[in-house]
């Protein structure tokens, strides 16, 4: 075969061979990849359920990123001894309450949140935790029954815990919102830490949830990211005299590995050592 002809064979080749690549990665970055850190050992009846809410106008909001099995009183009484405090419903009155506690600098520590929306409904409960003097800056989550029993026999709750940075105007709407800091892991973090302390948790797990993402935004327009994880808090019935460190039933090995990859990304992002 002459030069030439090789020369008209390889060209002939090199849209098939760049198909084959295209086609490898496809598979590994959105099927493969994807399938290794999805994991629901622990409550599979979640492993359908979206993990994101949608605001009133059905715009992709905040991602889920706890959960919690107890039934309402457990919950309620963990989130108070967990020194968190039950949001006010939304009305003219706290809707004017909110926005003295912003514009004069004082205390509102059950201001309202806006609502957000999973599977069709808006949360069933709201807490916060004040993080400043005013109601500006504030460390809250939104909570929705995902399933009605679980392995244990007691409901499932998926939650968005977020922490509001300042009020300003939404990048998507224009509307007066909270605006949320970017590392919603540091949020959902907090919130375990919390319920630890207060010794209301029998043991902690984890599951998926959107999966790693760097570059999010939620309803608002507020950048975040995430490891993708939902950290889940199995409270002790009555949600009272816990053990005092919790066991922490431990991931797959390959999400073990995943998460600390991720973490590592993450704290390069943030410039933190």
């Amino acid at each position: 075969m002459t030069n030439f002809a090789k020369d008209g064979t390889r060209k002939r080749r090199w849209p098939y061979r760049l198909a084959v690549i295209l086609f490898a990665y496809l598979a590994l970055a959105y099927i493969l990849v994807p399938t290794l850190w999805i994991h629901h050992e622990h409550e599979a009846g979640l492993a359908s359920l979206p993990m994101i809410t949608r605001t009133s106008d059905d715009i992709p909001a905040d991602p889920l990123n706890v959960g919690l099995v107890g039934n309402d009183e457990d919950v309620v009484r963990a989130m108070n001894a967990a020194g968190w405090f039950a949001a006010d419903a939304v009305t003219l009155r706290s809707s004017i309450e909110i926005i003295g506690s912003v514009v004069l600098d004082r205390p509102y520590r059950s201001a309202p949140v806006s609502p957000l929306y999973y599977l069709g409904k808006k949360e069933q409960y709201a807490f916060e935790k004040p993080a400043g003097r005013s109601a500006d800056r504030r460390n809250h989550v939104r909570f929705w029954k995902a399933l009605e029993k679980g392995d244990d026999g007691r409901p499932v709750w998926l939650g968005s815990a977020t922490f509001d940075r300042g009020v300003g105007l939404s990048h998507d709407t224009g509307q007066v919102t909270h605006h949320i800091a970017a590392s919603i892991d540091a949020e959902r973090d907090l919130l375990m830490a919390d319920l630890r302390a207060a010794r209301v948790v029998g043991s902690f797990f984890q599951i998926s949830g959107i999966g790693p993402t760097l570059f999010g935004r939620n309803g608002g327009g507020d950048p975040y990211y995430t490891d993708g994880e939902i950290h889940v808090a199995v409270l002790v019935p009555g949600a009272a005299n816990g053990p005092a460190d919790p066991p922490t039933i431990p991931p797959p090995s390959l999400i073990a590995l995943k998460d600390a990859i991720w973490h590592g990304i993450a704290q390069k992002a943030e410039g933190t050592p």
